[in-house]
Formats: structure tokens, C-alpha cells, sequence
């Protein structure tokens, strides 16, 4: 919803008046994301491909997210980026 927002053009009022949001959510979100972004890099392992398939099925082209405490997300092609960072920021805010 953020992207959306500033993309519109529109302020954060008029957009949630428009979406039934409340402006508040609105400004908390865009903070948390702010927030997230300051904490810089993260680290990336490469692991061979080998590793990786053998909890996948053979031509599988997914991309594994590994979040927080352990946990992952398998992101097969295709997927919808909106939603995958709205389902993230519901997961990593549940630290």
C-alpha cells in the first residue's frame, strides 16, 4: 500500500480516506520500513545448486527467503511482489 500511495501521487490522507485506512496505519507502516531499512546489509549465502533442489522438484527455479528465528519462504517464478512484501512484513514484524 505504500507503493501504491506514492505512486498515486495523492497524501497519505486522501489515499487511506479513499481506502478506509486510517491514516495512522498508514505513517506507522512507512516508519517500520524506514526503520528496517536503516539496519543496513544483510548477509547472503550462496549455497550450490545441488543443496538447495533437494527439497524441490527437478527444474524448480524458486528462490528460498530465509527469515528470522529460522524460518523461510520458497518464492516460485511468477510470484506477486506485492504480496510477498506485505506476507513479510507481517512475518518479520512478528520478532
Amino acid at each position: 500500500m505504500i507503493s501504491e500511495q506514492v505512486e498515486s501521487g495523492k497524501s497519505v490522507a486522501a489515499f487511506c480516506r479513499e481506502r478506509g485506512v486510517p491514516a495512522s496505519q498508514m505513517f506507522s507502516w512507512k516508519k517500520r520500513l524506514r526503520d528496517r531499512a536503516a539496519l543496513g546489509f544483510l548477509e547472503v549465502a550462496v549455497k550450490p545448486a545441488q543443496e538447495l533442489a533437494k527439497d524441490r522438484p527437478a527444474g524448480s527455479s524458486a528462490i528460498e527467503v530465509r527469515l528470522i528465528r529460522g524460518r523461510s519462504i520458497v518464492v516460485e517464478p511468477g510470484f506477486d511482489a506485492h504480496h510477498l512484501r506485505e506476507l513479510l512484513l507481517v512475518l518479520e514484524g512478528e520478532a
